[in-house]
């Protein structure tokens, strides 16, 4: 082999080996030129795990209690259309013992020996204790059925009154969890109030998705990293697949990484994915139509996320939260810190 070849062959193999090293390229969800595809481990999400895991906590109880107020909101409602039905009910009641003490009060109300006496034959005899029984029976089951009308009714009452009272609870704790989050945030130097981002042209953070499945009582089910992740060789939950996968058919469709390794946060947990807003991967700062792209998908999660278990979305130095709306999120000073290349989504 000629020396041009030789060193030509170890070019190669160089570049062969940097490449190697490097952990496998996630598997796009768009396409995307393998020369800008990211390995997962090379964006840095910014923020301590201090400050994750502060908002990870912080936000899934504001989510769980707003699971819980809508949950005996619900109850409460039903609880008020039954109040509603008994009242009318009782009503009727009403009227039916009202009227059986008007006649009562008006034929003197013969008692019933004097009425069995007041016969000339036995069989006149027996007719009349058949009437008196039927009639005895007819009083005693709507006094009956009125009772137990004003029972319904007050046990319909109190149950109303520990759902108010359950509804206060929640209300605290949802301002409690917002309050931890805001907190969390204004220590690591963020927070501040932020005018967001707005979702705007074709394919905007208007549609609708899909949602996700719900336990009975409206809360989240506890999911674990089951699902082979489509955009890397890792895992994700069946919560976060279903964002994905509602955000692809609404047409977002660039390159994607979801899971990975090492790390705080909600990627090692299968839990958050990471959405490139420019078509060829991660790259500097999203400008023009790739900017615009952000901002819908933010939008879009944003305007669905209590239909898809949203915990949080960060886009261009800001960060979503269900109970606070748009921050600002301080990064790191780089594209990927600063969330100015990608959309991070975190799920419950």
């Amino acid at each position: 082999m000629r020396l041009r070849d030789k060193g030509l062959l170890a070019a190669l193999l160089a570049v062969a080996v940097a490449f190697g090293a490097a952990p496998a390229t996630a598997a796009p969800v768009g396409s995307v030129p393998a020369r800008q595809a990211l390995a997962p481990g090379d964006i840095d999400e910014g923020g301590t795990k201090k400050l994750r895991d502060q908002l990870d906590a912080a936000t899934k109880g504001y989510v769980d209690a707003k699971a819980a107020l809508d949950n005996s909101t619900k109850r409460q409602q039903e609880l008020d259309a039954r109040l509603k039905t008994i009242g009318e009910e009782l009503t009727v009641r009403g009227q039916a013992v009202g009227e059986l003490a008007s006649r009562a009060y008006r034929t003197g109300r013969i008692g019933p020996i004097a009425a069995l006496l007041n016969t000339s034959s036995p069989e006149g005899f027996l007719d009349r204790t058949t009437a008196l029984g039927n009639l005895a029976a007819s009083e005693d089951r709507q006094l009956r059925l009125l009772q137990e009308t004003q029972d319904q009714e007050t046990r319909a009452r109190a149950a109303i009154d520990n759902e108010i009272r359950e509804q206060k609870k929640q209300l605290a704790t949802m301002e409690q969890r917002k309050k931890q989050a805001e907190r969390a945030l204004a220590e690591a130097g963020s927070g501040q109030s932020s005018s967001g981002v707005q979702g705007s042209g074709s394919g905007s953070g208007s549609a609708t998705a899909k949602p996700a499945p719900r336990n009975a009582n409206g809360s989240w089910p506890s999911e674990s990293c089951s699902i082979k992740d489509p955009t890397t060789s890792g895992c994700i939950t069946p919560r976060t697949l279903h964002a994905l996968n509602q955000a692809k058919a609404a047409g977002y469709t660039r390159y994607v990484s979801c899971f990975r390794n090492g790390g705080s946060g909600e990627h090692p947990k299968g839990r958050a994915c990471d959405f490139a807003a420019q078509k060829g991967g991660f790259g500097g700062v999203a400008t023009g139509g790739d900017r615009t792209y952000g901002n819908n998908l933010a939008a879009y999660y944003v305007n669905n996320a209590s239909r898809l278990g949203v915990l949080y979305v960060i886009w261009f130095k800001q960060i979503w939260l269900p109970g606070s709306g748009w921050r600002a999120y301080q990064g790191g000073g780089d594209p990927s810190s600063d969330h100015t290349n990608h959309v991070h989504l975190s799920v419950y």
